[in-house]
Order: structure tokens, then sequence, then C-alpha cells
């Protein structure tokens, strides 16, 4: 079984203009597929399982064996459907949100980035003022309110998504240009 990220999936292919069918995925590839529906698709919870339907039962079997299961698991479901049918054309505003911020990042002295190559909601930019580091740089926007990720020496992880507006991403731009500045 072959496992993918309904988000990242549905993310990737909204970055190209296409729509992803989970649905046909098992008709046209060499087997089943896990997905899960949470994170960035704004379902707190979910996975799904696409394959034949041996395959499903197959799966429901092995879960009824190993002592899965939830009672009153259809609130939960009715995340995962609200994600599927409404969330995954709502991706192009994370993108675009996306996009914006590192357009504002690439004009910030001390920063490094370069906009063309983001396609997604996640960025990743460099900080590049010497004595400055991503873990300073991330403490000192986060005790204004700004969420971002250090990753090694230099760089540093920011991500889009349902919760984050286009007036939140102006915000922290003015956070970023202040710390840096």
């Amino acid at each position: 079984v072959r496992h993918r990220s309904a988000a990242r999936r549905s993310r990737s292919a909204r970055s190209i203009h296409s729509r992803v069918s989970l649905r046909s995925h098992s008709a046209r590839s060499a087997g089943p597929l896990s997905a899960t529906l949470n994170g960035n698709s704004a379902a707190p919870v979910g996975s799904l399982v696409c394959g034949t339907q041996d395959f499903i039962n197959e799966a429901r079997r092995a879960r009824k064996v190993l002592g899965g299961g939830m009672r009153q698991a259809g609130i939960l479901a009715a995340a995962g459907i609200v994600s599927l049918n409404e969330m995954v054309d709502r991706l192009a505003d994370d993108h675009a949100n996306a996009k914006t911020l590192a357009v504002g990042l690439a004009e910030i002295p001390g920063l490094s980035i370069d906009p063309d190559q983001i396609h997604t909601n996640i960025i990743f930019f460099e900080v590049t003022y010497a004595d400055m580091t991503p873990k300073q740089f991330v403490e000192r926007i986060e005790a204004q309110g700004v969420r971002m990720l250090p990753v090694g020496a230099q760089k540093v992880r920011a991500v889009t998504h349902y919760h984050i507006t286009s007036a939140d991403i102006d915000q922290a731009l003015k956070v970023i240009s202040k710390v840096m500045g």
C-alpha cells in the first residue's frame, strides 16, 4: 500500500491547475492508496483507503482484528467530506499567500529567497545576516506573533494554510521587516 498525504497531493495538483481524484487513483495505478486528510486540508483528523473491493474488505477485516474502530465516527467523517469537497478548491488561496510572502521576503535585506520557486504553500528561505541565526530570527518574530520554523544552519520554513489570511501575510512582513531592520 502506498501512502500519500491527500493535502499534499491536492496542493501539488492545485499548483498545476489540476483536480485530484483519489477515487480513480487505484484504477490508474499499480495498487491501493492510503491517504491522510488532516493537515493543510483543514480536516482535524482522518484518512481513507482506496483500492479494489476485495482490498477494502480485507482492510476492514484487518482493522477489526486489530481492534480498530470508533463509535460515532460519522462526525469525524463529516470533516473529511468537507475537506475533500470544499477545501481543495481554496488551496489556491494558500498558494497565493505563500507567493505574496515570498515576494515580500525577497525585498527584505538579510533574507534570501527566489519567489519564482514557490509553487505551493510551503516556502523555505535563508537568513543571510552573519550575526543572526534562523533560530534567533524565529524567536524574535515569534515574540511578535509570527510563527515559523528554523531548519538547519541558514534556513527557515514557513507554511500558509486555511487559517492564514492575506492580512496575516501583510502583518508578518511588517514584523519581519522590523526584526531585520
